[in-house]
């Protein structure tokens, strides 16, 4: 097995960025138990965790140099007061798409994953289908959740599928969905008394999918309704 540079975390305060840390282009992710299965050594090994290479990944991850301004930040991180969970708050992922922030309750979703390859479909039907992407060995459907927004202006498909940072994974009844974007934070807790209602007056067609607004560092967030995403998405997917 050859040697290659291990996979990264999520991201979290402090931690580094895509554009700092080490790419998920390890031989696991493409002739291991995370690819096609075809390395020899999986025979010796059955798994690649157990494997020297893989190992020795890990080292290198741990061992890499500290970004800047790393310590900073993480003493910035603690110095910050810490909010009490209050009952009946609500707990959302924030994300965003180009200019627009969005939210989901963080119980949608299974995994933050790091940028991989999004396979087109010659058969798609529908734009809201972007392909098949490899999220731990299993293959997931992802979603443009800027043509399912219908959000102006709407990207080109393949360009949603190039230029992103992270995938976020979420559960859809019995199955798995994926949808890209180009920045996340969470989970972020609120109360229901900082949730304000979209404005009636808009006729956006994103509008129909929003169940609040949410005021986070100075930013406003559109809280979509998951019954709502997941019930267009049934509808509009093959």
């Amino acid at each position: 097995m050859s040697q290659a540079e291990p996979p990264v975390s999520a991201s979290l305060p402090g931690r580094p960025q895509p554009e700092q840390a080490l790419e998920a282009t390890g031989c696991w992710s493409q002739i291991g138990v995370y690819g096609d299965g075809s390395c020899p050594e999986l025979r010796k090994f059955v798994h690649c965790r157990n494997c020297p290479v893989y190992s020795a990944a890990g080292v290198q991850l741990i061992d890499r140099p500290l970004p800047p301004n790393y310590r900073r930040e993480w003493a910035q991180h603690f110095a910050e007061e810490r909010r009490i969970t209050e009952a009946g708050s609500v707990s959302v992922i924030l994300f965003r798409i180009r200019h627009r922030w969005l939210a989901l309750p963080t119980h949608s979703f299974q995994e933050v994953a790091e940028k991989r390859p999004i396979h087109s479909l010659p058969a798609r039907r529908t734009p809201i289908l972007l392909g098949l992407a490899n999220v731990r060995g299993e293959l997931i459907m992802c979603i443009s959740v800027s043509h399912l927004l219908q959000l102006d202006p709407v990207p080109a498909p393949e360009e949603l599928r190039q230029n992103y940072h992270r995938l976020l994974v979420l559960q859809w009844e019995t199955s798995r969905l994926a949808f890209p974007v180009d920045e996340v934070h969470g989970p972020q807790r609120f109360h229901p008394q900082e949730l304000q209602n979209p404005p009636v007056a808009l006729t956006s067609p994103a509008v129909r999918f929003e169940q609040a607004l949410i005021k986070w560092q100075e930013r406003t967030a559109a809280l979509l309704d998951p019954r709502s995403v997941f019930s267009t998405l049934h509808q509009s997917l093959p």
